[in-house]
Parts: structure tokens; sequence; C-alpha cells
């Protein structure tokens, strides 16, 4: 009996162990395909804003001429979120 005992435990010691800490969750998934352009496009969508803004605001008051100096900020915002949108890429 001890012999069998002896095999179980050698059998037991070599059959492996699933690794728990490997399990990919929701949060470590990749990105979709989207998330990239999305990202790019605020951030560039937003230096083309302020380029436009700067570049007419002797004259035109481009791109919303309501705004006047508030353009800006638009501007800042739509790169500001494509700059939040990098800490979530993978």
């Amino acid at each position: 009996m001890a012999a069998a005992k002896d095999v179980s435990k050698r059998k037991s010691a070599k059959t492996p162990v699933p690794d728990r800490a490997r399990e990919t969750s929701a949060e470590d998934a990749p990105n979709p395909v989207w998330f990239k352009p999305v990202m790019f496009g605020f951030m560039l969508l937003g230096l083309i804003w302020l380029v436009v803004f700067y570049i007419t605001s002797g004259s035109m008051n481009l791109p919303i001429p309501a705004l006047g100096q508030n353009n800006i900020w638009v501007g800042f915002g739509f790169v500001l979120i494509g700059f939040l949108m990098t800490t979530r890429w993978r």
C-alpha cells in the first residue's frame, strides 16, 4: 500500500496545474479596430481646428464665427479627447 501512495503522489505532482494568473479579462483585451483611427482623428481634428482659427482670426474668425475666441477651447477639447483615449490604448 505504501508503494501505491508513493505512485499517486508522484503522478499528482506531474499533472500541470492551470495558471489562473494568465487568464485574460475584458480589461486586457485589445482595442477594437476603430479605436486608433478615432483617437488620432480627434487629435488631428483639434489641431486643424486650432490652425484654421489662428489663420482666419484676423478676417473671418472661422471655424465658427459666433464662438469667437472660444474656438480655442473647442480645438483643445478635441485634442484632449484624443489624448485621453491614449490612456486606454493597448
